[in-house]
């Protein structure tokens, strides 16, 4: 078994600290933000609140931004680390039936199989609260805050590769632990960059003498403006569409989370300056005021202003360039390896896919193979991350793109309805057609409700939605002539004169 160093104690580290510890390694996980989660009593609506209130994580910049778990995370974490879903439900977490929040006119009565569509979710502070308690007693597992890591540790650079027309070359540098401030260095025989997006895994690799990962980063483009609230009635809103809606110009989030409280978010393009003015919370009321099926869910008390999240990167890192590690002993999971838009809500699920990826990994190299043949375990977990888990990030990223397309069009006037709007995509990407198409479907068939459901909420490829019997016929059927939005909500024009732009 290894000892093995995770760096950060996020969602993500802790669900692959406690995955590798109950595999019997001997996990230390370190974070630099010093505070601890919420310490005194049974988890419950009390320790929430304080987790709400209280605990600072200036690290993570999307702490206390709307947050939902998708069904694949519930069911991983079903299997895996069950006692989680028990903590985050005993905090005041909501089981979330993502299909019946849908108007029964829509998706019909239940059937064998809907429980697919079941998650847990609650706020970001709640949910990392919960892991972490659950961590705090994972035997093998230790959490260290307040520890600033600087850099890697690792064998004399004058064994590290360099980067020789386009190929790598020569011996590899052996990570054999991090350096922590005050000078502390801290040996194991594997790191694992669990830093998220923050991560900066590329000069820790240049200062030890190894070439920067593979990389591919561009601006991811879109601009957040969320709220929260929590009930004055004791019930929830009505859900009357998806978490999840696309309007001209924006995209609405309505998100349920723990202890009666909700959040709701506007996502837009960055260079939309004329949408802005969200920032302000009459204007954001304004706005939310013209989406029919929103519209009530300002229907409870504010607990935040409008916070904005804006200036986020799509990035992927490769670790191993022309099959050759750029360093051994060190892998990156979840956002340290490759993040994109988090409004699609997918970085949990993903993030802990690749946790599983990588124990399993483990489980597969023999332990002495971490020191003698370690670029072994390198080359393995690439091979297997970009069978597996790099599709996903991949359909994000042409998410990203072809919605960004979509609504710079509609800022540019181009809004029209009708097929020849959108027969190939706002990018010339009929897959794109073929899933608004979908998605129009969906509000006329309840076996398209959840063919729709199952590709947003990772549960099926749109290829394989697409390739059974009968699904493109119908699909093209009731949807391929569907305006370009079919929900009810505001124009570009009449938007923007709600909140004054």
């Amino acid at each position: 078994m290894a000892k093995i160093l995770v760096l950060g104690a996020g969602l993500c580290g802790l669900s692959t600290a406690m995955l590798l510890a109950r595999d019997g390694h001997q996990v230390t996980v370190l974070e630099r933000d010093p505070a601890l989660p919420p310490q005194a009593g049974p988890p419950g609506p009390a320790q929430a609140w304080e987790a709400w209130e209280a605990w600072e994580r200036r690290g993570v910049n999307q702490f206390r931004l709307p947050h939902v778990m998708l069904p694949p995370w519930r069911a991983r974490m079903e299997r895996e680390l069950p006692e989680v879903l028990d903590e985050v439900l005993a905090a005041g977490g909501l089981r979330l039936d993502i299909l019946a929040m849908l108007p029964e006119s829509r998706r019909g009565p239940r059937r064998d199989g809907d429980e697919r569509f079941v998650t847990v979710t609650a706020r970001r502070p709640v949910l990392e609260a919960a892991v972490a308690a659950v961590a705090g007693r994972t035997p093998g597992v230790t959490i260290r805050r307040g520890v600033a890591v600087t850099g890697l540790l690792a064998d004399s650079p004058a064994r590290a590769r360099a980067v020789q027309g386009g190929a790598v070359q020569g011996g590899a540098v052996q990570v054999r632990g991090v350096l922590a401030a005050g000078g502390q260095a801290l040996r194991a025989d594997l790191v694992v960059d669990c830093c998220g997006r923050r991560s900066p895994l590329g000069s820790w690799l240049e200062a030890i003498g190894a070439p920067r990962p593979a990389e591919e980063r561009e601006n991811c483009g879109f601009f957040y403006y969320s709220r929260h609230f929590r009930t004055r009635t004791g019930e929830l809103p009505r859900a009357e569409t998806s978490l999840l809606t696309h309007y001209d110009s924006v995209s609405v989030l309505t998100l349920p989370g723990d202890n009666g409280t909700w959040s709701v978010a506007f996502t837009t393009a960055g260079r939309d300056r004329q949408l802005h003015a969200l920032r302000d919370p009459g204007r954001w009321d304004a706005a939310l005021a013209h989406y029919p099926l929103a519209a009530h869910w300002r229907d409870g008390e504010p607990i935040t202003g409008v916070d904005v999240m804006a200036g986020l990167e799509d990035r992927h890192r490769r670790l191993v360039v022309d099959g050759v590690p750029v360093a051994t002993g060190l892998v990156a999971v979840g956002d340290a390896w490759a993040c994109t838009n988090p409004s699609l809500g997918r970085g949990a699920s993903i993030g802990l896919l690749h946790a599983c990826v990588l124990r399993d990994v483990l489980r597969d190299i023999d332990s002495g193979d971490l020191s003698g043949d370690p670029e072994k375990l390198a080359r393995r977990f690439d091979e297997v991350t970009a069978a597996v888990v790099e599709p996903l990030y991949r359909t994000t990223l042409w998410f990203d793109r072809n919605r960004l397309a979509e609504i710079a069009a509609d800022a540019g006037g181009d809004s029209s309805d009708g097929a020849a709007a959108d027969a190939t995509g706002p990018v010339g990407d009929p897959r794109w057609a073929a899933g608004k198409a979908l998605f129009a479907a969906s509000l006329a068939d309840a076996d398209l409700a959840r063919e729709y459901l199952a590709v947003a909420m990772l549960l099926s490829p749109a290829d394989e939605v697409f390739g059974r019997p009968g699904v493109a016929e119908r699909v093209m059927r009731l949807g391929a002539h569907a305006p370009r939005y079919p929900l009810p909500g505001p124009s570009r024009p009449e938007l923007l004169a709600a909140i004054g732009g």
